[in-house]
């Protein structure tokens, strides 16, 4: 029919705006967090005489990173910009007056913002942390002090009753001195092995202690025994001596499950972080789409002051979005609420705030 005809021509024409727009946001917002970024880095960056090269092959694994981790505020403000075009030249009025409705008027920005969360999780979930893993080795080699090199007084819970302790351990050498293993249950000491001095085996992928001393404790009776050298299979490897900053960023979805799992069978008090990092994945493209359907509903109606209150409305709104997730995130990290739940705050808390604002929208 006609109607469907002109319902057609109009998705598509608020679809191509819609995504135009976003891509025009992303590319502004990139380019300026890029221009803040070098001037941030050009110490660290000259210091180490980076070629070229170098610092394009950065910047090549920043752009995709950074793209996507504003998309959910970026699509947001390409639909409060798109939307308020349109009720600034009435054109929001002439489709509701058509005997269109608002909900109907939806569809292509809902098309849009599925396409792009669709995108955005395939590429934060398995591509983007695969590029993050150069991404991050740049940072860590380039930006931050040499200080994970020699690590002193570590201290690591390596499974559900075994707490191990180094006096100091070499990244480079994979050697550790004054070394202490300890398996406690409940209140009770079971063992306590500890050396002069531990190192690791790399064609047997085991650690050997040397000058050791194994105390075995059973009931009031303790048992000793010691020697030069022993193998032992410790569930660590060198790789949890390095620096884990940035660390979650780099997983894929299928690693973050992986290492999850392997941090909970250790007890090991970090799981937080990479649990959140998780939620966050499936949280991201929730948000674009909430955020996206508030941007309509925000800027549908034509301002006294023109589009530019409105644009700077949905600024406004984003920036309390980065606030409250923000905070949120921070709650879920230091246990004050669930992962799931402080990550799922800001998605909850805006859809509601959608659904109230939504009673105000022309009809």
């Amino acid at each position: 029919t006609d109607e469907e005809a002109v319902m057609k021509i109009l998705d598509r024409y608020i679809l191509k705006k819609f995504l135009v727009s976003y891509l025009f946001v992303v590319l502004i917002l990139v380019a300026v967090i890029m221009v803040i970024d070098i001037t941030e880095k050009s110490d660290d960056l000259l210091e180490h005489q980076l070629t070229f090269k170098q610092i394009a092959g950065y910047y090549l694994d920043f752009i995709p990173w950074i793209a996507n981790l504003i998309t959910p505020i970026t699509v947001f403000i390409a639909t409060v910009f798109v939307t308020s075009k349109l009720a600034g030249h009435t054109e929001v009025i002439a489709i509701l007056s058509s005997g269109i409705s608002f909900l109907r008027m939806l569809l292509p920005y809902l098309i849009g913002a599925i396409m792009i969360a669709a995108a955005s999780f395939y590429l934060n979930g398995w591509l983007i942390p695969n590029s993050d893993k150069s991404r991050v080795a740049f940072l860590v080699a380039y930006t931050q002090r040499p200080s994970n090199l020699n690590q002193n007084d570590i201290h690591l819970k390596i499974a559900p009753e075994s707490y191990m302790y180094l006096r100091n351990y070499n990244n480079h050498s994979k050697i550790g001195h004054n070394f202490t293993l300890e398996t406690v249950r409940g209140n009770e000491m079971l063992q306590k092995l500890t050396a002069r001095r531990i190192s690791w085996n790399e064609e047997e992928a085991k650690w050997k202690v040397q000058d050791w001393m194994l105390r075995e404790f059973e009931g009031r009776v303790e048992r000793i025994t010691q020697g030069q050298e022993l193998d032992t299979l410790l569930n660590i490897t060198p790789k949890d001596f390095e620096t884990n900053k940035y660390m979650e960023q780099t997983l894929t979805i299928d690693e973050l499950n992986e290492t999850i799992t392997l941090l909970r069978s250790r007890g090991a008090d970090n799981v937080e972080l990479y649990v959140v990092e998780k939620y966050m994945r499936y949280m991201s493209p929730f948000a674009i789409i909430i955020l996206s359907m508030m941007g309509v509903i925000v800027s549908a109606r034509k301002a006294r002051g023109g589009t530019g209150v409105q644009i700077a409305l949905g600024f406004l709104i984003a920036f309390i979005f980065i606030i409250c997730f923000m905070l949120s995130r921070e709650f879920a990290l230091k246990g004050v609420v669930s992962p799931m739940l402080g990550v799922w705050l800001p998605n909850i808390f805006f859809s509601l705030v959608a659904l109230v604002m939504y009673r105000t929208v022309p009809r």
